[in-house]
Formats: structure tokens, sequence, C-alpha cells
């Protein structure tokens, strides 16, 4: 019994010693990232919604909305080519993968329009914040096509307070 106490001490005593070196070597590392979340947080010249960019494969945790955004890819790009002409606009649709403090991930797919023919939606519900897609960016060329773009999507989402009892998640 005795033996086990202080094998169950060492243990703890480890541990702590690995959580404060881990918070010591990561206290020069959090003004960086702070300027990396604001550099790519801009605010909407036609209202007041802040556009909140990521990259292909970038995830954030935005505390002012206690959850954490992951763009996992562009999943869908029938966005018509420049200098092409096409019949119909085509849509973009991006998985984002939004998980609050409190609940489980929850992957949403947002694409560049509205369109219920095809299941496409521009906004999505989740723990009391609308999720919007505004922009998906590089355009596709007629020359190179969407193949070209892999891993080099953009896009810029807004998050604003839901009104009424319209979250997925309760």
């Amino acid at each position: 019994m005795f033996h086990k106490i202080i094998i169950y001490s060492l243990g703890v005593f480890s541990l702590l010693n690995c959580n404060a070196r881990k918070t010591s070597a990561d206290a020069g590392k959090t003004s960086a990232s702070t300027e990396t979340v604001t550099a790519t947080v801009k605010s909407n010249p036609m209202n007041s919604e802040k556009v909140i960019y990521f990259r292909e494969g970038e995830n954030k945790f935005l505390s002012e909305y206690q959850m954490n955004v992951t763009f996992k890819g562009i999943s869908e790009d029938s966005r018509c080519p420049e200098g092409v002409n096409c019949i119909w606009a085509g849509a973009a649709v991006a998985q984002v993968e939004v998980m609050g403090t409190a609940t489980r991930p929850m992957t949403l797919n947002l694409a560049t329009t509205d369109n219920k023919g095809r299941n496409y939606s521009q906004s999505a519900a989740f723990n009391g914040y609308t999720i919007s897609l505004t922009e998906v960016t590089p355009y596709p060329k007629s020359a190179e096509g969407t193949q070209a773009l892999k891993g080099a999507y953009q896009i810029g989402i807004t998050i604003t307070k839901s009104t009424g009892e319209t979250s997925t998640t309760k």
C-alpha cells in the first residue's frame, strides 16, 4: 500500500512538472498566435460584422464566441471559371467544423449561394450563433480548373448572434 502511494505521488509530481514546462515554453508563442488571429479578422465596411479568414486546414479558437473553428476544405467547387460563358454560375461548398466549449464537433457545409434544390445553404446555426460563408478564394481559372486549387483555398466567414430558437445544438 505504501509503495502505491509513493508511485502515485511521483506520477502526479512529474505530470505537474511537464505542465509547468509546457506553460513556460508556450508563453513566448502567445503573442505571435494572437497577432495571426487579429491580422485575419477584418471589418466588413457594409455592416458591423467581422469577417474571419481561414486557410485550408487552419484551426482557430474564437474566444469571443467560445468556439473552435476549423476549415476542413472545399468539398465541391462548381463555380464558372473566369473567361468562360456558363449557364449556371455554380457554387463552392466549404466544410467548416465547429465545436463549442461544451459541445461535440459538428461539420457544417456552407455554400457560396443559397439553393434549396441542391441543398446549398450559405448560413447555418450552431450554439446560438449563425455562421455564414462570405467569401471563397481563389476563383477558378479556365486553364487550370479547380484541381489546381486544392490546398490553396481561403474562406471568409461571419458569426452573428442568432435571434430565436434556431440553434442546431441543444
